[in-house]
């Protein structure tokens, strides 16, 4: 009988050590590189910020304009000052479309905040989410903000 037991307690100790043998293996790693995707803007240089207007006269602001809303994101003409409302997810899309002469300063823009015609909590809030969505695709890009005085 005795041997039996010695039988036993072998398969219970092989039984408890299993997982704990299976979970102490070491994980298998991937070496994935990460490639930055392209955003069509490569061609635009860095910011340079010794050619950007004086804050008393932005007026004078030659790249992209954008005020965040809360039904979207306008985009200026600065030819005729007219504003485009989009979507955020548009702006990547309208950005790159532009031409290399729209970007005098370098990949930069200035972006200004509207406030609500009728400013709700909800509207408040909106223009939060547009302007955060904003923020966050202008990094994707590696487009820098000037913030409108």
């Amino acid at each position: 009988m005795a041997g039996g037991e010695n039988v036993l307690r072998t398969i219970v100790i092989l039984i408890l050590l299993g997982p704990v043998v299976a979970c102490s293996r070491a994980p298998q790693t991937e070496t994935t590189t990460e490639t930055p995707q392209p955003t069509g803007l490569e061609s635009i240089p860095p910011p340079d910020p010794s050619q950007y207007p004086s804050f008393h006269d932005m007026t004078e602001w030659k790249n992209p304009y954008l005020i965040v809303r809360e039904d979207g994101v306008g985009l200026v003409d600065l030819s005729n000052r007219e504003v485009h409302i989009l979507k955020p997810e548009e702006i990547p899309a309208e950005l790159v479309s532009l031409p290399s002469s729209a970007w005098p300063y370098g990949r930069v823009v200035l972006v200004a905040e509207a406030v609500p015609k009728i400013p709700t909590d909800q509207a408040k809030a909106e223009v939060r989410k547009n302007r955060a969505l904003l923020v966050g695709t202008l990094k994707e890009l590696d487009v820098q903000i000037r913030e409108a005085p």
